[in-house]
């Protein structure tokens, strides 16, 4: 058989917050250095999956948990890599993002680490839509300056979720907050009348700035019955402005990304835009399309309609990774969540996770190489 196809033993089950393997029909090369095992049919893995290598975690912060990890290079051409995550205070559990995140910078010679912290860039401000938390950084260069777009809360509460911005013209900062957020919810009963949330932004090929976020609708979040698991349904929307800080303005076409009529609530985010070749990619958390512990990749020719969803990434067990078993604290174990891409010469050069455990059985960062 080609090497890109062969018999394996990979199909993931969920059995005690840890996977078992069992057979399958398909396999892939997963990485160009080893073969990594997917359980899903070889037509619905991307190119950008089997190019991944795994290599390990960053950011194992003690008393910390560590989320969303956005990487830029240094502008200065001295190659040395940034990356902002979100860290919050352990005690709080894993839930402390949406009431006691903060957004803090560390630096490295090399994209693969080690990482060290250098210092909290944006906390919580008393009187403002970041008022309780400060979350989802993605970080960008445009014209000479270092454009940080996040989410903040206002009162720890999910409702009160909005996409901000900071600017610096050195990567250590100071940094400049708007004081508004950049976008609100959309009118009564619209699909994103409750919140906005997880920002991804691309500069387009036309110069202007496209922001692609998450939303939910009130009705439906609310209005889920008693003991559903996820409620609502997150759908993603986009909105264009001719400078980096806004004001944008929501695009007719939305929601641009909406999986709900696939049924079963299969929903999507934490996704990362980029251009590639003159096609626009964008890469996310799977909710549902073929489980909730993959990665997709959706390709578009204008940015606005997507074509299907394919897998851009695993589980945590399909790398063999030898990690410990689930702890009970940590229900997302094992999976990788909010995917960043860092970028060289216009290509994907690593793909930068977040996952739960490490050392500290908190949450931190973890790199996969593209090769």
């Amino acid at each position: 058989m080609k090497s890109s196809r062969r018999q394996f033993l990979g199909q993931l089950a969920l059995a005690g917050g840890a996977f078992a393997i069992g057979k399958s029909r398909l396999a892939v090369a997963a990485a160009a250095s080893a073969a990594y095992s997917l359980p899903y049919p070889a037509a619905d893995i991307s190119r950008l999956s089997r190019r991944l290598r795994p290599l390990h975690r960053i950011l194992e912060t003690e008393n910390y948990y560590v989320w969303c990890n956005s990487p830029i290079y240094d502008a200065s051409g001295s190659g040395r890599v940034h990356v902002y995550y979100s860290r919050w205070p352990a005690k709080y559990g894993m839930g402390g993002w949406i009431n006691r995140c903060e957004i803090a910078h560390a630096t490295a010679a090399s994209p693969e680490g080690p990482f060290e912290f250098a210092s909290t860039i944006l906390t919580p401000r008393a009187g403002h839509f970041d008022a309780s938390t400060c979350h989802n950084p993605s970080i960008h260069f445009f014209d000479g300056k270092y454009h940080l777009y996040y989410m903040g809360t206002s009162d720890g509460q999910l409702a009160s979720k909005r996409i901000g911005y900071a600017v610096a013209k050195n990567p250590a900062g100071p940094w400049t907050r708007c004081d508004e957020p950049l976008l609100e919810p959309g009118p009564a009963s619209a699909w994103d009348d409750l919140c906005n949330t997880n920002p991804a932004v691309l500069r387009h090929d036309n110069g202007q700035y496209w922001l692609y976020y998450k939303a939910l609708k009130r009705e439906e979040y609310f209005g889920a019955p008693p003991g559903t698991r996820i409620r609502g349904n997150r759908r993603y929307g986009l909105a264009i402005a001719d400078k980096p800080e806004g004001p944008f303005k929501k695009h007719d076409a939305n929601p641009i990304l909406n999986f709900a009529p696939l049924g079963n609530n299969k929903q999507v985010e934490d996704a990362f835009v980029w251009s590639e070749d003159g096609v626009k990619k964008l890469i996310c958390r799977d909710m549902g399309i073929y489980d909730h512990f993959a990665g997709l990749l959706l390709e578009s020719k204008d940015g606005i309609h997507f074509g299907r969803p394919l897998i851009a990434y695993g589980s945590a067990a399909a790398y063999n990774l030898n990690e410990p078993p689930a702890p009970r604290h940590l229900s997302r174990y094992g999976r990788f969540e909010r995917p960043q891409i860092l970028m060289r010469d216009g290509a994907p050069e690593y793909l930068f996770t977040a996952a739960q455990g490490g050392k500290h059985m908190t949450a931190s960062g973890f790199i996969f190489k593209i090769t």
